[in-house]
């Protein structure tokens, strides 16, 4: 009878650690999904406009004030009752405090929602001796070495220390440029790792 007892007691432990190994890696799943959710959100509202990017600009309660737009060249977007405002280089969150300022006059607390659709706009470019040179689009943090390897890394006759990076200082046509050294070969070797620049919207890679 004891013996029983004893075996029924121990089912009943083996079930309930069940039941918390399970309630624990359903809490666990559920705190990597929210932490996700959060760090998806910083992204999105740290992103900085570029010209080609779109975005969707809608109004709450307002059928009229709902328009998908692509950032132009020089940087601006148009919308109704606001007219012409510089997008590049702002946040969606930025962009929503601006409209929502201008439209104040026209609606009473007006609620602005702006949600990056497409970042096509944030591009870089590798010309020269690489496998696959041309435009490269960025949907995150990219670094030369990473840019390199998506063209396709260096083909035989490229000079490996002789890479530069091309970079403009801003939209207009007189913005000043200037030249970053890469040394292909220290950062080949993780020797050096200084000359592994971020890239810029814009930035053109060449290698000679």
């Amino acid at each position: 009878m004891e013996m029983a007892v004893a075996r029924m007691h121990r089912q009943l432990d083996r079930k309930l650690a069940k039941r918390i190994d399970r309630s624990l890696k359903k809490l666990l799943i559920a705190a990597v999904v929210v932490a996700l959710g959060i760090c998806q959100i910083a992204v999105a509202d740290s992103y900085k406009l570029n010209p080609g990017d779109q975005v969707e600009i809608s109004v709450w309660n307002e059928e009229n004030l709902q328009k998908t737009i692509t950032v132009l060249p020089d940087g601006m977007i148009s919308f109704p009752l606001v007219g012409h405002l510089q997008a590049a280089g702002k946040s969606a969150s930025e962009i929503e405090s601006i409209i929502a300022g201008k439209l104040d006059t026209f609606i009473a607390d007006p609620e602005v929602n702006v949600t990056v659709t497409n970042t096509r706009g944030n591009v870089i470019y590798v010309v020269g001796k690489v496998l696959k040179p041309g435009p490269i689009v960025m949907i995150q943090s990219t670094t030369v070495m990473q840019a390199l390897a998506m063209a396709g890394g260096l083909n035989e006759f490229a000079s490996a220390n002789a890479i530069k990076i091309i970079r403009r200082g801003g939209l207009a046509a007189d913005a000043e440029e200037t030249l970053l050294k890469v040394r292909y070969s220290d950062l080949e070797r993780g020797s050096n790792l200084e000359t592994n620049h971020a890239l810029n919207y814009g930035d053109v890679i060449v290698v000679p």
